[in-house]
């Protein structure tokens, strides 16, 4: 077997660690404020070696999460590796969806500790019985109860100016101080491209927002800095996402996706309003404040895909 090569280089909150052998060839993408890990793989297969090094790092790393995006026919791998499909990503290649698999460390951990000889022997959990799926589902009841009370309220006028990273940096920075961060803006990709804005509207509402393009395939990962905290906050939020969405058309995206804690009604209302959609829940995927929460994965297609 050839020997080991792993690397590692720091990019705005996120470790890229790259991993290859004969058998597998790998790059993690370590967030250290969530402590999730995203796992690219140059290599298919269900290879027992490619868990075994991914939970060992991810251990070593105090990750908390891994997680995968992977196409349609790559999804019984990881579910034959002890993942559990949680959910897509609609047209994140365009013209097809990418399948998020994930796993909660210390969980897996268990399950392989049982079996005995380290083999899940079986594909993984159906996400529907989770405890983060029925968290979700109620929260999007009380956002859609919310909705219906504010109905025929009008949106106040949000203005949209760019922000540089040195902004975006130093706002996060506050709002993590606050405990109210949903994000330090790091890259959710390799190589990414951010753009960052700030809105404002009357009676002191600002919100600092980017996102990060794979022109490519034409879609777009949207981070709003902190969530609503009551009606008012909630109209600009949602005037605010609407102006958001209309630059991202400007700027030939197709689609656009973005979380939020599975506990946020007020975050959740502001993004059916837009006309997003919940395309998966992601287990304890998301740091704020101190508290580690699940996650609602809302997308939206902005428009069809050039043929």
């Amino acid at each position: 077997m050839a020997a080991t090569n792993l690397s590692s280089t720091a990019s705005s909150g996120v470790d890229e660690l790259l991993f290859r052998n004969d058998s597998v060839s790998l790059c993690l993408l370590v967030n250290r404020r969530h402590r999730t890990l995203r796992i690219v793989d140059f290599r298919a297969g269900p290879t027992p070696s490619k868990r075994s090094f991914v939970l060992s790092t991810a251990k070593r790393e105090g990750v908390e999460k891994i997680f995968t995006l992977v196409e349609r026919d790559e999804v019984p791998t990881w579910t034959r590796l002890g993942f559990t499909r949680e959910g897509s990503i609609p047209g994140f290649y365009k013209r097809s969806d990418a399948w998020i698999l994930g796993a909660v460390v210390s969980e897996m951990t268990s399950r392989l500790r049982a079996s005995g000889d380290g083999e899940e022997g079986g594909e993984g959990d159906d996400v529907a019985a989770s405890p983060a799926v029925l968290l979700a589902e109620r929260t999007i009841a009380r956002a859609r109860r919310l909705l219906r009370e504010a109905e025929g309220r009008p949106l106040p006028a949000v203005k949209i100016a760019p922000a540089s990273g040195v902004e975006l940096r130093r706002a996060a920075s506050a709002a993590q101080r606050a405990g109210r961060a949903l994000t330090g803006f790091e890259p959710f990709g390799r190589d990414a491209v951010r753009t960052g804005y700030v809105l404002s509207a009357r009676g002191g509402f600002t919100l600092h927002a980017a996102w990060e393009m794979q022109s490519c395939f034409g879609n777009s990962f949207l981070e709003l800095l902190s969530s609503p905290r009551h009606e008012s906050e909630r109209l600009a939020t949602t005037a605010a996402i609407g102006a958001l969405c209309d630059r991202l058309v400007e700027e030939k995206a197709v689609s656009t996706f973005t979380f939020a804690p599975a506990d946020d009604q007020e975050l959740c209302a502001a993004l059916l309003a837009n006309g997003f959609r919940r395309s998966a829940v992601l287990a304890r995927h998301l740091v704020v404040g101190r508290a580690r929460k699940d996650a609602i994965l809302w997308a939206k297609k902005l428009v069809a895909p050039e043929a």
